[in-house]
This record gives structure tokens, sequence and C-alpha cells, in this order.
């Protein structure tokens, strides 16, 4: 668990016990997993809470919802109370259905006022969102917060990216919400189509969705694409809430809004706390969001807590999915890792990793797109791959405009053992 100071560990502490005075026997789902788990109906501290109370999983959720159709017991009030529905994208597994009272979404986006805030958004810039809007919460929380910080939105969906653009240019837009991928897909599409983006007012590109936001070689790829422009990353969950945003001390780190969150970090085989520093999975306690809560929610993602005293900093992001990994030839292979190599080549407009296996044994292969113009010398991306991961890579080059983009979520992960 992070180490907050005394004053803010009390006020996690009273707001958990009030939590948990608010589901036992409202919600239903979580008033037999706790009992079946033997839970105390109070706790005296945080540590008494990791100790005693169970973790919740996705899987659990799922198959609630499957054999409680269609929105599973996790509800705190009757649904008449409820007037938001969102769900997960379902790219790892069947998706979440997840309601939301006025109160609880309200609580969400004062969460993402604090995400805006930091990121230096103010009353008066003008912010595009640039994806189309579906039923995932990321994007309306992120609207509703800069319309009520006073900002001038532009909801960018249904529109091709050269229209974007254009929109982007006319009205002055200061502030771009997309994924780190098609920020880059945006300028790529800006040379192609002879668009100056220094022409353009952008300040700060606040991006998430993936973790390349606080990928050092994403960051300066982004900030050489856009002339000007700040990048700032965030992250959070469908299931959560906006968890964490960059610090402001700390540009490599992302950090957790523990007024929110009671936030864990353990190791994923055996659920037991690492020390700061390791690496381990996220785990989550919404504290705000008693309307369709979770309690100690492992989360997948792989992160590393900032030792030292303060708030709780995880050193470079999310640095991927627990279940992300591949091992290679004996040596274990993260995307975010793959991704930082390619991202420093300028050369590479877009990549794909092709995960193979002949018997027992598991290999990549890389696919490259140049960049119009661009001279890519594979030898030189083979031998980055090499040097960092200590394996030889395959790599093989595309022809230009071969290989998919992405506005949301980018799946450049395929073969049998890839989660994509």
């Amino acid at each position: 668990m992070g180490s907050p100071g005394h004053g803010r560990a009390d006020e996690q502490l009273a707001r958990l016990r009030a939590l948990l005075a608010a589901l036992r026997p409202a919600n239903s789902f979580y008033t037999s997993k706790l009992a079946a788990a033997h839970a105390p109906a109070d706790v005296s501290s945080l540590a008494e809470f990791a100790e005693r109370f169970p973790f919740t999983t996705k899987a659990e959720l799922v198959a609630d919802q499957a054999q409680y159709p269609p929105y599973g017991r996790n509800l705190s009030f009757p649904v008449a109370q409820y007037t938001r529905c969102h769900q997960t994208s379902g790219t790892r597994g069947a998706p979440l259905r997840w309601l939301d009272t006025k109160e609880s979404w309200q609580s969400m986006v004062d969460s993402w006022r604090t995400v805006l805030s930091a990121a230096g958004v103010h009353a008066g810039d003008r912010v595009l969102f640039a994806f189309s809007f579906g039923p995932f919460l990321g994007f309306w929380l992120a609207f509703d917060a800069a319309v009520q910080t006073g900002c001038l939105c532009f909801p960018g969906g249904a529109l091709s990216s050269i229209t974007r653009l254009r929109l982007l240019l006319e009205n002055r837009v200061t502030v771009l919400c997309c994924t780190p991928t098609y920020a880059l897909h945006l300028a790529e599409v800006a040379a192609r189509e002879q668009v100056n983006l220094r022409e353009g007012c952008v300040r700060v590109l606040l991006v998430a969705g993936e973790p390349g936001g606080s990928i050092p070689s994403v960051r300066e790829r982004l900030q050489a694409a856009w002339p000007g422009a700040q990048v700032f990353d965030h992250h959070g969950m469908t299931e959560t809430g906006p968890v964490s945003f960059q610090s402001v001390d700390h540009p490599d780190c992302l950090e957790v809004m523990e007024g929110d969150y009671l936030a864990e970090v353990v190791e994923p085989s055996s659920g037991a706390p690492v020390v700061a520093g390791q690496a381990g999975e996220l785990v989550l306690t919404t504290l705000q969001r008693t309307a369709s809560p979770v309690l100690r929610y492992r989360t997948g993602d792989l992160v590393k807590a900032l030792p030292g005293a303060g708030p709780l900093r995880l050193a470079g992001g999310i640095l991927g999915r627990v279940d992300d990994m591949v091992i290679i030839r004996g040596v274990n292979v993260h995307p975010t890792a793959v991704d930082h190599i390619l991202r420093q080549f300028h050369e590479i407009a877009e990549y794909r990793v092709r995960v193979t296996r002949e018997g027992a044994l598991s290999g990549l292969i890389i696919e490259v797109e140049p960049s119009h113009g661009a001279a890519l010398s594979v030898a030189s991306v083979e031998e980055a791959l090499r040097a960092a991961l200590g394996l030889r890579v395959p790599v093989k080059l595309m022809p230009a405009d071969s290989l998919p983009r992405f506005e949301l979520k980018a799946a450049r992960w395929i073969g049998e053992s890839s989660h994509a």
C-alpha cells in the first residue's frame, strides 16, 4: 500500500469506513462477497483493511453481470437512481457495464477537474476531444470536466483526421485530448496533407489510454511533432474513474489521487505487498464512488511506486499489463519496452509486432512502416533491439500506409501469444 502522510491516511480511513458502512446490506454483491470472506463490518486501520478484506477481480464482476443481467449486483442504490451507463472496451474479455448516480458521476468529474488543473488547463482554453464518443467512460468524463472548468469544448467524433486538423487550426484549439498513438497519427496526416502545425495554438497534449504518455521516447516524439505543445499524461479505468495524473515535480511519474483512491502495489502471483521501487500490480479501492464501488480491485496494471515520502507516485507511469508480457527465449519482453525502442527512430511511422510460436518456443517479428520520404535502416533497428533486449529480433520493412492506424487503444501486438 502507498505511504500517505498521517493527515491523508486519516482522511482515507474515514472515507473507507463510510464506504464500508454504506455497502452492507445495500450492495448485494459486496454484502455476499464480504460475508463469504468473513470480513469485519468495520476496520480500525488501513493495514487491517488490506489484511482482512479480499481482492476483487474483473472475472468476478463479469460473472456477476452474466448471472444477474444486465448490470449485476454491484449497485448500492435502486437502478432508478442511476443516470449514467458506460462500459469497458471488451479488448480483454467480456465488457462490463457500469452505472453511476448523479452524485458518483460528479465525484469523478471533480477528479477529472484535478487532472485538468494539474495540466494547466483553465477557463478560456479551447479543447478538442479527438475521438469518437462511444460508451466508454473517459471521453464523457473529460468533456464534462472541461465544460465545468469553463473551457470551450469541441467533440471530435465522426470526423476524419484531416477534418479534425482543420477544426483544430480554424478554432485556435489550445488543448488536444486523445491517445498518444492518435496524436502521432494526426501529426503524420498533417505532414502528408501539408498542414502546418506551427500555425496552430496547441500548448497541451492531454493523452491517456496507452502507456506512451509516460515513455520518454514517445513524449519526445510527440513534442517534436507538435511544436510548442507539452505532453501531459494521466490514466483511469471504467471500473474506477480517473486515477492519476502526471506529477508536476516528477514528470516521468503518475501521481495517484489518494483522496479518491486507496492504492496498493502487490506481487501479481501471491498478492503480497511489494516494497517501493519494485514492480507489481496496482490494486485500487474507490473511496468516493459509493454508488458502484470496487474494493481492492486488481487492475492488471503493472506499476512501480517511487520510493520516498509524499503522495504515491508511479515511476514511468503504467509500465504495461501484468498479462501482456511475453517470454522470448528466456527474456521477459514488455510491449512498453519495445515501444520505447522503436519510437526513438523518427523514420518509423508505425509498427506491428507478430508473436510467433514454434513448438514450445515463442519468437517476435517486428514489421515497421517508414515515414513518408524517410530512409529507414532495418539493420539499425535490429541492432537497437538487440542492445536493449539482448535478443535478435528480425525486422521487416513494410510499404507506406500498409499498417493500421488507431484512434483508440492501439493493438499492435498480434499472434497466438498476444492479447490484442
